[in-house]
């Protein structure tokens, strides 16, 4: 338990020392990065090519990272299941920033399911 709390307190030295505010979490930060490329040179930035090339080509790009996501989790490789999440993460934020959905939106969403069985939920979007 005191490694476990020692492990929380240098991830929020970490965190801290990189400048982010408290309550900011990594995703948000990234989200402020990628969508900051928008317009930006595709010679110089995958995000920018990602962009150039349309949403069509971002969400192509996520069902492809989705897809080594889940083979890596039945195969139960953590450390490539750790860097294809990752991958994923990235490029499901490219395609919020495309469409300008901010993650703030999610996370409301996120917070106002928080307590709800799975069944519960899905039978109230059947009634809407």
């Amino acid at each position: 338990m005191a490694k476990k709390k020692k492990a929380s307190k240098n991830a929020l030295k970490k965190s801290e020392q990189n400048g982010s505010a408290a309550g900011e979490h990594v995703l948000d930060r990234l989200y402020e990065v990628i969508d900051s490329r928008k317009g930006a040179d595709p010679n110089t930035s995958y995000t920018a090519r990602l962009f150039s090339r349309g949403r069509q080509q971002i969400a192509k790009k996520l069902g492809e990272e989705a897809v080594e996501t889940l083979i890596e989790g039945i195969r139960g490789d953590k450390p490539k299941l750790v860097g294809e999440s990752a991958d994923m993460l990235y490029h499901l934020l490219t395609l919020w920033a495309s469409v300008g959905v901010q993650p703030a939106a999610i996370w409301a969403e996120l917070a106002r399911r928080e307590g709800l069985s799975g069944i519960a939920e899905k039978a109230g979007r059947k009634q809407k």
